[in-house]
Formats: structure tokens, sequence, C-alpha cells
């Protein structure tokens, strides 16, 4: 079964529980870690999002991750997904398939990757009108994507790395 796509208001319990869950992260990952960062929607103070928690962890290469931290983050409750599609990251998931709670992202400290994704939140927390906007598109999405996750994310990509290309711009 497919996860219903469910875009709830703002909630700043967000901030609190990606706190705790960097703090026992961090209790893992502390001697690879180079930077951790909430991103994703629920980093954004205003902003709805599926209530699921985003973070990013950054680390000097990605196979300084080892087996012995992907078991420990595992007994967190982290899933490690291998994916094909994600050659510049690892993704660990925390609850059920389809269903998450949290994910995991480790990437490359100052990857384009890690920098796109801080790009984007702080695009988002800095000009209320493109995050109005993103709301609006997200809220629309959702109706039209309500029983596909993949679709939604998908559809959500074109305003992303618009946002992106203008931030890079705006931080040159």
């Amino acid at each position: 079964m497919r996860e219903e796509v469910v875009v709830s208001e703002y909630d700043p319990r967000w901030v609190e529980d990606y706190h705790e869950e960097r703090n026992k992260i961090m209790m893992v990952l502390a001697e690879i870690c180079v930077d951790f960062e909430h991103i994703g929607s629920t980093s954004v103070p205003g902003l709805g999002a599926k209530p699921l928690i985003d973070m990013m962890a950054g680390v000097h290469e990605l196979n300084d991750v080892k087996a012995v931290h992907i078991e420990a983050l595992g007994e967190l409750g982290y899933e490690y997904v291998p994916k094909s599609d994600f050659t510049e990251r690892l993704f660990f998931r925390k609850g059920q398939w389809r269903a998450g709670t949290h994910h995991l992202h480790i990437y490359k400290y100052r990857s384009l990757e890690w920098t796109d994704n801080l790009l984007f939140r702080n695009a988002l927390r800095r000009d209320t009108e493109i995050m109005q906007e993103y709301y609006a598109l997200k809220k629309k999405l959702e109706q039209q994507f309500r029983h596909d996750r993949v679709g939604y994310t998908a559809a959500k990509a074109s305003f992303i790395q618009s946002v992106i290309r203008k931030a890079r711009l705006y931080d040159e």
C-alpha cells in the first residue's frame, strides 16, 4: 500500500523532534560527522509539510560510513535503504516503508547535493513569498497525488530546481 500524501499545517514540535533525533544520531556518527542539518519543509518555520523530519549529515567521504555505523543507526530505528539512483548519498528511513517518520540523508560535506539542500531551505526561510508559493504547490499536488508519493515528489522537482538556481545567483 502506498503512503497517503497529507500536507499538515506547520507544527513547531517538528524542530524539537529534529533536535531529539539529531542528538541520538550524533552519538553514532560523532567521529565522522562534519556537520548536521535539519532540511526539508519541516525545517522552515511556518511552512506546512508532510510530518516527516528530513535530516542530513555531512561526512568527508561517503565511505567513512562503515557497517558499524549502519548497524548502530539500525538500533536507533534507522533502516539503511540502498538506492541505486542515490549515488551521492546514503539514505536511512525510520518508520514503516512508505510511512516513515524520519529520513536521514548522508552526503559528502559541501558537495553539490549538500549545498543545494541548504540553498533551497534557506531560500524558503528567507523569502515568505517563495515559501507561500511552495506551500500552495504542495497543497495542489496533495490533491492530485493523494496516493502517489513518488509522483508528488517528482511534481515538485521543477519548482525546487528553479528556487535553487535563483538561490545560487543570490549567494554569489
